[in-house]
C-alpha cells in the first residue's frame, strides 16, 4: 500500500507505550463495569463480557485519555468516560453486525455476537451496553468534576449517538445500499457514523479536563471531526487492500453489499490524498494547545497510517 502523503514521523518508543497503557489501563476498567451481579441472565452477562472484553484497538477510550491527561486530567478521572464511550462504541458494533444491518460474521478476528450468541442475545446485548455506558458516566466517581459538566459530557455522548450522529449515519448507510452517493453524501455519511463518536472522545476528554472555553472547545471539536472522518477513510481504504490477518475480519464486505464508500466513489488514490489532507487540517486545529497537543497530533498520523 502506498504510504499517504507527508506522512507524519513514526511515533516514539514512549508514545507507543504510553498508548499500549491506556490499552491496558481501559481493559480492567470495563472488566470491572461488566462485572454486574444482576445482568438478568448468566448468557446475557456472557454475550456482554464477550462483545466487549478482550479485543479492540480501544481508540475512542484512547482519544478520552490522552486528551484530558494532555489538558491535565488525571486518569481516575478519565477512567469514566473512556468506559462510558467504549461501551457506546461495541453496542454499536454489536448492532452493525446483526443480519439486518450489516450482516458481518466476524468481528475483531472472532465471531460476531449474533453468530457466537444468536440474533435476540445480540439485540439485547447492544440494549444493555448502551443503558450501562449512560449508567457510569451519570453515575461513577469522578473527583473534582462539576455537575454541569458531567451534564455536558452526558449531552455531548447523547448528541453522538442519536440522529445527528452515529444512528443517522447507519439509517443514511442501508438508504445508501445499490445507489450512487456523492462525495460530499459520503462524507456526511461518515462524519455521522464514525466521526461523531470520534469527535466525542475527544470532547468528553476536555471537558473532564475542565476545559469550558469556546475557542479551546472549538479547536478541538475540528480536531475530532476532521480526524474522525480521516479515519473513516482510511477504514474504507483497508476494506480493498487490507490484510486480512491484521484487521481481524474479512475485506470487501462493503463492495459486496453495494454500499458506497469513499474508494468507490472517489478512487484510492483520491481517498489517499483527502485522508492526508484532513489529518493535516486536524493537527493544525490543535495550534493554540501548543505542546499540550504534540501528543494528539502523534495519534492523528496513527488513526490515517494504519493498516488494522
Amino acid at each position: 500500500m502506498s504510504a499517504l502523503p507527508g506522512s507524519p514521523e513514526l511515533p516514539t518508543a514512549a508514545f507507543t507505550a504510553r498508548i499500549q497503557a491506556f490499552r491496558e489501563r481501559i481493559e480492567g476498567v470495563l472488566d470491572r463495569a461488566l462485572e454486574l451481579p444482576d445482568a438478568g441472565t448468566s448468557r446475557l452477562r456472557e454475550a456482554m463480557r464477550y462483545s466487549v472484553l478482550g479485543a479492540g484497538k480501544r481508540l475512542r477510550p484512547t482519544l478520552v485519555y490522552l486528551t484530558g491527561e494532555s489538558l491535565g486530567a488525571a486518569l481516575t478521572v478519565l477512567d469514566v468516560p473512556a468506559a462510558a464511550v467504549e461501551l457506546i462504541h461495541v453496542y454499536s458494533l454489536v448492532h452493525d453486525d446483526l443480519p439486518a444491518m450489516d450482516d458481518d460474521d466476524l468481528r475483531r478476528g472472532r465471531p460476531t455476537c449474533h453468530r457466537a450468541f444468536d440474533e435476540g442475545t445480540a439485540i439485547l446485548v447492544g440494549d444493555a451496553l448502551q443503558a450501562l455506558g449512560f449508567a457510569v458516566l451519570s453515575s461513577e466517581p469522578m473527583a473534582g468534576t462539576a455537575a454541569a459538566a458531567r451534564l455536558e459530557m452526558l449531552r455531548v455522548l447523547a448528541g453522538a449517538i442519536g440522529t445527528r450522529g452515529m444512528a443517522g449515519g447507519q439509517a443514511v448507510d442501508l438508504a445508501a445500499v445499490g445507489n450512487r452517493l456523492s462525495v460530499s453524501a459520503v462524507e456526511d455519511m461518515h462524519r455521522r457514523k464514525t466521526g461523531a463518536l470520534i469527535e466525542c472522545s475527544v470532547l468528553l476528554g476536555a471537558l473532564a479536563a475542565g476545559v469550558s472555553g469556546a475557542a479551546e472547545l472549538g479547536a478541538l471539536r475540528r480536531f475530532g471531526a476532521e480526524i474522525g472522518l480521516a479515519f473513516q477513510i482510511q477504514d474504507d481504504i483497508l476494506d480493498v487492500e487490507g490484510d486480512p490477518a491484521l484487521l481481524g475480519k474479512s475485506i470487501g464486505a462493503d463492495a459486496a453489499h453495494a454500499k458506497p464508500t469513499y474508494p468507490s466513489t472517489a478512487g484510492l488514490a483520491a481517498s489517499r490524498l483527502r485522508a492526508a489532507e484532513l489529518r493535516d487540517a486536524a493537527i493544525a486545529s490543535l495550534a493554540p494547545f501548543g505542546e499540550r497537543g504534540a501528543a494528539l497530533a502523534q495519534l492523528a498520523g496513527l488513526m490515517v497510517s494504519r493498516v488494522s
